[in-house]
């Protein structure tokens, strides 16, 4: 990246640094069940809640649990569950719809990060009826308020029911976009281990990578502040004690539990400490193939971090110690090496390569293009890389690539 542009994007960062304190960040309050939400929808005289979710979702039953509590305290309920992985303008204006047609007034996501966003985005458009998702791109465009919102994650990783972000794809474009604003925040978030018990090892595994590359990108960042770095090192830490018993043992309810709470405080922390590349680039991937967001993350990660080289090595040392990898007395390097190496022998043992079997060489300048635009000036990534240097993550993940 060229020096004025440096310059501009270190600037940036720098002024919404500054600002962070005084803008109006809020973290969802918790609750522990499905069941305490009559409870509050009746508080806020909410009366005819949308559930937003996808088709696996209901057939696992997973929705069953709500829906019988909310019919037992008489509340109609009206539910959507056409979400796709990567959410399309397409769903959302189906949840839109839905809820018109219905005189809905409040809206529950039900899933994971896919069904949270969709649920995000019905309510900005629902808030703004005049305004496309299009014109809401970027951060700070939706401004008014949406109807009530409930978060309930049934995967341990996107963080999704903290954060003030909803990522949403272009249905005919397939751009890859994300909205952010406080109003977003989901008012509740529901951290019931129960319904993530039926989560397959494969999406346990790579929706808790997700989660620990938020951790991750917030911590080496240079927008962090106490809570977040807080919050970071308690998510590393508890993703490093857990995940593994939580993939082996998808039964076992304290993990699963853990793994939820490991999730929300890596969405408080990444919430505003931002991301960095591997986010950046995994979004423009889910855009174009498809790729599931977490797993994009995993597969992403241990690159990004190596080409941030000695810039974190003190950071990713600290990350190290919390996560029982290296000892206080090993030196910065050695231990930012000890952290990159857990990554990978983590991805082994889930099951998660190196690559992306949809990698077309073709493709690349256009998609590091959409990195590029995303990443910067916004995220306060370490090392700072313009579109054709972030070329060079692309390629790795070709099949013909000689990372390891």
């Amino acid at each position: 990246m060229n020096k004025l542009r440096k310059a501009y994007c270190r600037s940036f960062q720098t002024l919404f640094k500054i600002a962070l304190p005084f803008l109006p960040y809020r973290k969802p309050k918790i609750l522990s069940s499905v069941k305490d939400i009559p409870d509050v929808l009746e508080k806020h005289h909410c009366q005819r809640p949308l559930i937003i979710t996808d088709a696996g979702i209901r057939s696992h039953g997973l929705t069953k649990r709500l829906e019988k509590a909310l019919t037992r305290h008489g509340l109609p309920y009206f539910l959507y569950d056409e979400t796709v992985a990567n959410p399309t303008t397409a769903n959302v204006a189906d949840g839109v719809e839905m809820y018109r047609s219905n005189y809905c007034d409040a809206i529950i996501g039900f899933g994971g990060g896919s069904s949270m966003d969709c649920a995000k985005a019905v309510g900005a458009r629902i808030a703004k009826p005049h305004q496309p998702l299009s014109k809401m791109k970027g951060i700070l465009k939706v401004h008014k308020k949406l109807p009530l919102l409930i978060a309930i994650p049934t995967t341990a990783g996107t963080g999704s029911e903290t954060t003030l972000a909803a990522v949403i794809t272009d249905a005919e474009t397939r751009h890859k976009y994300a909205i952010n604003d406080f109003p977003l925040i989901p008012r509740y978030a529901v951290l019931d281990p129960k319904v993530t018990l039926s989560l397959p090892p494969s999406i346990t595994a790579t929706t808790g990578m997700d989660a620990l590359t938020h951790a991750v990108e917030a911590y080496i960042g240079n927008s962090t502040m106490p809570d977040t770095r807080r919050d970071a090192l308690r998510a590393v830490k508890l993703i490093f004690e857990n995940l593994d018993t939580a993939y082996t043992d998808g039964s076992n309810v304290e993990a699963r539990k853990n793994m939820l709470k490991a999730s929300f405080y890596a969405g408080c922390a990444f919430t505003k400490s931002y991301v960095g590349y591997v986010h950046a680039v995994a979004h423009s991937l889910g855009g174009e193939y498809n790729v599931p967001h977490g797993l994009a993350n995993a597969i992403l990660l241990p690159h990004v971090l190596e080409a941030y080289g000695p810039s974190i090595h003190k950071k990713l040392y600290r990350l190290a110690v919390e996560a029982g990898v290296a000892s206080a007395d090993t030196p910065y390097e050695a231990a930012a090496a000890e952290f990159i190496l857990a990554i990978k022998e983590m991805k082994k043992r889930f099951g998660i390569g190196d690559t992306v079997k949809e990698m077309k060489e073709q493709d690349i300048p256009k998609l590091s293009h959409y990195a590029d635009k995303e990443a910067n000036p916004l995220y306060p990534v370490p090392v700072l890389m313009d579109a054709q240097e972030l070329e060079q993550f692309y390629r790795d993940l070709m099949e013909d690539s000689d990372y390891e």
